[in-house]
């Protein structure tokens, strides 16, 4: 005779879509915190990205450079994606010639 089988649990089963909102609640909440922490550290570099921008434009304006060294004056203030992007573009073409760009 093929055995029984029997809950111990008088919980009722759950759906697959009771299932999908549990995982889906349960990832949010976890989420959460970290997407506020972030949110909070983008301000904060946004801020400071924001005064050296301003600092580097008066550094500019009054350096006195010549036409042909602002580029590489202003090229040796990116940072971040700026310095990425910099980076990825000068290579190719040499960075003698990518000083030259006005």
């Amino acid at each position: 005779m093929p055995l029984k089988r029997t809950s111990t649990s008088e919980a009722p089963a759950m759906t697959q879509a009771a299932i999908k909102k549990l995982v889906a609640d349960n990832v949010t909440a976890a989420l959460e915190p970290q997407a506020a922490t972030m949110a909070n550290a983008d301000n904060t570099n946004r801020n400071t990205r924001e005064r050296e921008t301003l600092v580097a434009r008066k550094l500019f304006s009054h350096s006195n450079y010549t036409e042909d060294c602002k580029v590489k004056f202003a090229t040796g203030t990116l940072i971040e994606e700026a310095l990425s992007w910099w980076n990825s573009f000068a290579q190719p073409i040499r960075i003698e010639k990518a000083y030259k760009i006005t």
